[in-house]
Parts: C-alpha cells; structure tokens; sequence
C-alpha cells in the first residue's frame, strides 16, 4: 500500500507541474511514465491515474471557482449541456482527466509488462 500512496503522490505533483508548461494531454505522459517505473498492478495503476491525475486538474478548479473565477465556470458550463452549474462542470473535469491518467496508468503498466515478461506471466503450458 506503501507504493500505491507514493506512486499517487508522484502522479498528482508530475501532472500538476507538467501541466503548468504543457498541454493538458501531458498527464498522459506523466502516468504512463510513472506507472512503467514502478510497476504496480493493473488495478492499482488505474486507481493512481485516476487519483493523481483526476486530482490534479480538480484541486486547482476547485481552488479557482471559489475565489472568483465561478462566474466564469458558469458561462462555460452554459454552452455545455449542464444547465450552467458551475460545480457540475467542476466535476465533470476532474473525471475526465481522472479517467484519461487512469487509463495512461494502465497503459504504462501493460506497456511494461509487454516489454519485459516473466516466466509466471507465461501461456504456454510448459511440460
């Protein structure tokens, strides 16, 4: 479990930096960086991508919208099919960039797995 908070940790810091210079699609490269170094399972890959990155769009949203940028949010989410809920459109990114990280995550992981497999992770019956 130890690996798991650190590897969320990292994932949310990396894209959260990342993304202050890049585009948004930079977590990608983040969390499939990330979940390849440290080789957590497929599931616990997936939950980091999705914590570290989901949190590192949601955090500062969250930040921004309650010190004066919900006006804003809100004219946005009125072009959206949200009815302009601000706190909606919130959360609304925050999944999606959770989803994408989570999926770049299990990407980095299979990735791995691909490059270097074991010989328990072997399908050919073995006499």
């Amino acid at each position: 479990m130890k690996s798991f908070g650190l590897l969320t940790l990292l994932m949310l810091v990396g894209c959260a930096l990342l993304q202050l210079i890049m585009p948004w699609w930079s977590l990608v490269l983040v969390c499939l960086g990330l979940a390849a170094w440290q080789r957590p399972s497929s599931g616990q890959a997936f939950a980091a991508g999705l914590l570290g990155a989901g949190l590192s769009w949601w955090l500062p949203a969250l930040w921004l919208t309650t010190h004066g940028a919900a006006r804003l949010a809100g004219r946005l989410a009125t072009l959206l099919p949200l009815g302009g809920n601000a706190w909606l459109l919130l959360a609304l990114s925050g999944v999606v960039a959770g989803l994408v990280g989570g999926l770049a995550a299990v990407s980095g992981t299979w990735l791995r797995q691909a490059a270097s497999p074991t010989a328990a992770h072997s399908t050919a019956p073995q006499r």
